[in-house]
C-alpha cells in the first residue's frame, strides 16, 4: 500500500447547507451540494491519470482534497500509504499542485517568488537558482521576463511560472489542475513537452484534470471522466474510445465524442449549481 502514490477511496464533498455528525466521525451536510461523489481511483507509480470534466464537474474540489486544502465529508485518501487528513505534515511534502489560478506575491519577481517558495522547501539559493533557470528555459520563459514584477507578466506567464514553481522541489506526486489554462498554442505544447520529461527522467507520479480532451489523450496513460460529481467511466484513451466506436474506426472517434457519449453531455453542459463556484 505505500508504494501506490496515490489511492481515493469513496471520497464524497458538499458545499452548503448545515452540518451535522455521524460515526464513524465524518461530517454529513444538510441541504447542500455534492460535487465530489463517491469517488474512488488509484494512480500507479510514474503514470499520468487523467481526471476530464466540464468546468463545474469537481476537479477541482477532488484536487484541494488531495493536496490537503480541504477536508472531505466522507472516504478516505493516502498519498505513498499516508493518510491526507490524519498524517497532512507527512503528505505534503510529497505533493505540488498548479493550478489554474495560481497565487504570487506579485510586486516581487519571478526568481524573487521562487526563492522564497524553494527556502520555504529547505532548498539552498544556490540549488533554487539552478533548478529555476533550467526549469523556465525549458518552459520557454525569456530570462529577462525572470526578474520583473510578476505583475508585469501577462496571464500565460503567469501560468507557466506557477509550472516552474511546482516543479521546482522534484515532488514525487505532482497534482496539475488545470495545468494549460490561459495559455496561447505555442507554451500549451512547451507545458506538455515539459510535464512527459519530468514524467521520464524524474519517475514522477502525476494526476492531471483538465476539460481539454486533446490534452487529456496526448499526456494521459489512464483517463477518469467525472460528470457532475461522479466518474462515469475509466480506462486507457483507445480502451474508452473502443467502449463507444461501435464499429466505427478509432481515427474518428475523438475524446470529446467519448465524454459526450459516456455522460450524455457536452463540454458546456456539465455544471454545478450556481449557487456552487467550487469546481
Amino acid at each position: 500500500m505505500q508504494d501506490i502514490p496515490l489511492t481515493v477511496s469513496n471520497v464524497s464533498k458538499s458545499f452548503g447547507g448545515g452540518l451535522s455528525w455521524e460515526f464513524p466521525p465524518w461530517r454529513r451536510r444538510i441541504g447542500s451540494s455534492l460535487v465530489v461523489d463517491a469517488v474512488s481511483f488509484a494512480v500507479e507509480r510514474g503514470e499520468i491519470y487523467g481526471v476530464i470534466g466540464a468546468n463545474g464537474s469537481g476537479k477541482s474540489t477532488l484536487i484541494r482534497i488531495i493536496s490537503t486544502l480541504l477536508l472531505p465529508d466522507a472516504g478516505e485518501v493516502t498519498a505513498f500509504g499516508h493518510d491526507v487528513v490524519r498524517e497532512p505534515a507527512r503528505v505534503r511534502p510529497l505533493i505540488n499542485r498548479v493550478s489554474a489560478d495560481p497565487a504570487f506575491f506579485k510586486s516581487m519577481s519571478t526568481i524573487e517568488n521562487l526563492l522564497f517558495f524553494g527556502r520555504v522547501y529547505g532548498m539552498s539559493r544556490g540549488q533554487i537558482e539552478d533548478r529555476a533557470a533550467t526549469i523556465l528555459a525549458r518552459l520557454g520563459l525569456e530570462a529577462g521576463l525572470a526578474r520583473q514584477p510578476m505583475s508585469h507578466l501577462s496571464r500565460g506567464q503567469q501560468q507557466k511560472v506557477a509550472v516552474a514553481r511546482s516543479f521546482l522541489t522534484s515532488p514525487v506526486l505532482m497534482l496539475l489542475d488545470e495545468p494549460t489554462t490561459g495559455l496561447d498554442p505555442r507554451s500549451k505544447r512547451e507545458v506538455q513537452a515539459f510535464v512527459r520529461e519530468v514524467r521520464r527522467e524524474h519517475d514522477a507520479t502525476i494526476l492531471l484534470t483538465t476539460h481539454d480532451m486533446e490534452e487529456a489523450e496526448l499526456l494521459c496513460d489512464r483517463i477518469a471522466i467525472l460528470s457532475r460529481g461522479r466518474i462515469v467511466a475509466e480506462g486507457t484513451p483507445q480502451a474508452l474510445r473502443e467502449q463507444v466506436a461501435d464499429g466505427r474506426p478509432l481515427a474518428e472517434v475523438s475524446m470529446e465524442t467519448v465524454f459526450l457519449a459516456l455522460t450524455g453531455q457536452s463540454l458546456a453542459d456539465d455544471e454545478v449549481p450556481a449557487a456552487v463556484t467550487l469546481g
